[in-house]
């Protein structure tokens, strides 16, 4: 079983050179380097330029380095999806995606590239196309909440239980696991909120996602712990799949473990723990 872990997906303005370069040097999963919201309008061309370049100069490691591009919509969106794709980042973002059709016009663009994309889910439409847009099919490999964009479309107000965004989060995460795909959670805003931060973590790996997207350095380490499997769940996930695998337990679809019973189910879940606990240490190590 092949896992990269995405616990932490932070977001590094195109537009700042420093911030791009001392990207190289953070705990990470994966970086986003922006080109579209966090970059002002007079700065799109410096921040497309610093971008690609630094992309091709592979600097970054084992880091999973992704490009946000502007809307194919704006005015330099089919640029960035050029260059981007010529650069060879591991993934391209696509902002404000609301039905298929939207990835259909970047697949076409991107011809013979070999690169992933990434879609945010941050508009209205979205939620109500979301198993469309997950079944998309071609490049399409991850699923990212763009949970500010919503709550200002659904005129709503962040909430620090975010019940208001349950259902747009809970269906996004179905339609990505119905299709085969990562499914990323949206931002944390308060930046000294370490509390809340940590608190939404925990909510976000509860509602099934495989990491969460950040705006700042000093949430990955919090991020990191909460995304990855604990000591004791590595532990009881690897005595789960010995026991499944003694010669008296081969072919069982339950076994009695510690006085309960566990199922094939748990074994697999078992699998993905371990996998991804593996991957952590391979990612940690390098």
């Amino acid at each position: 079983m092949t896992v990269r872990p995405r616990r932490s997906v932070l977001y590094m303005p195109g537009s700042n050179a420093r911030a791009l370069e001392k990207a190289r040097t953070l705990a990470a999963d994966a970086l986003i380097l922006d080109l579209e919201d966090a970059v002002a309008p007079d700065a799109k061309e410096l921040a497309r330029r610093q971008v690609t370049d630094a992309v091709r100069a592979r600097g970054f490691g084992k880091r999973e380095v992704i490009i946000r591009i502007n809307a194919l919509s704006a005015q330099w969106g089919a640029d960035d999806l050029k260059a981007a794709a010529a650069a060879g980042p591991d993934a391209i973002l696509v902002p404000k995606v609301s039905r298929a059709k939207d990835l259909a016009d970047v697949e076409a663009l991107l011809g013979a590239a070999k690169v992933a994309v990434w879609a945010m889910v941050e508009t209205p439409l979205a939620i109500l196309n979301i198993a469309e847009i997950a079944s998309a099919g071609g490049r399409l490999s991850c699923l990212v909440m763009g949970t500010n964009d919503l709550i200002k479309e659904f005129r709503g107000v962040h909430t620090p239980d975010r019940v208001n965004l349950s259902a747009a989060l809970g269906l996004s995460v179905a339609a990505a696991r119905a299709c085969g795909l990562i499914a990323i959670d949206g931002v944390y805003n308060d930046i000294n909120d370490t509390d809340g931060f940590y608190s939404v973590c925990k909510q976000g790996r509860a509602f099934g996602f495989d990491g969460k997207t950040l705006i700042h350095p000093s949430q990955v380490d919090a991020c990191n712990q909460v995304f990855a499997p604990s000591v004791e769940e590595i532990e009881a996930a690897r005595k789960i799949i010995a026991a499944f695998e003694k010669p008296e337990n081969k072919g069982k679809g339950a076994i009695s473990l510690d006085g309960r019973m566990v199922e094939l189910l748990h074994a697999e879940i078992a699998r993905q723990t371990v996998a991804l606990a593996d991957a952590i240490a391979a990612l940690e190590a390098a």
